[in-house]
């Protein structure tokens, strides 16, 4: 399994924002549109950084509430690890679990085409244990 199977199943529909884009404004949108993070990107639609709720958090705990009012870029990750469509979940979870990050981009030709969560790899590889077990159970019925 790859992340084009999980593109393929959640969609590739991705919340984005720019760097001018306020603390205020990103936390309105993460909640309307029920997400953990928002990609961050440029007038050329090339990933520049992410932001999560847990980012948000951290700086109004360190700042106060003054800080919504600033630029998104004052608190995220600028230094995004990406994916490609055709890289492997257990790539996907190493990185994930390695860095310790929940949100990886997915990017083919120096575009963004997709975002994929801790979530969505979690599922995606229960469903293929599921499969593999349906399978030896039916090899083993048939054998």
């Amino acid at each position: 399994m790859n992340v084009a199977a999980i593109l393929k199943l959640k969609g590739r529909d991705v919340v984005t924002a720019s760097q001018g884009t306020s603390l205020l404004e990103i936390a309105q949108r993460l909640g309307e549109h029920k997400i953990g993070c928002i990609v961050i990107v440029d007038d050329g639609g090339n990933v520049t950084g992410i932001v999560s709720e847990r980012d948000i958090v951290r700086e109004l705990a360190r700042i106060g509430a003054p800080v919504m009012e600033e630029p998104v870029e004052v608190c995220m990750t600028k230094s995004v690890m990406t994916c490609r469509e055709a890289d492997t979940i257990d790539r996907l979870m190493g990185e994930m679990t390695a860095h310790r990050f929940r949100h990886m981009p997915v990017v083919e030709r120096g575009r963004l085409v997709g975002l994929v969560s801790i979530g969505d790899v979690v599922r995606m590889r229960i469903a293929e244990a599921e499969m593999e077990a349906a399978a030896m159970r039916e090899y083993i019925a048939t054998g």
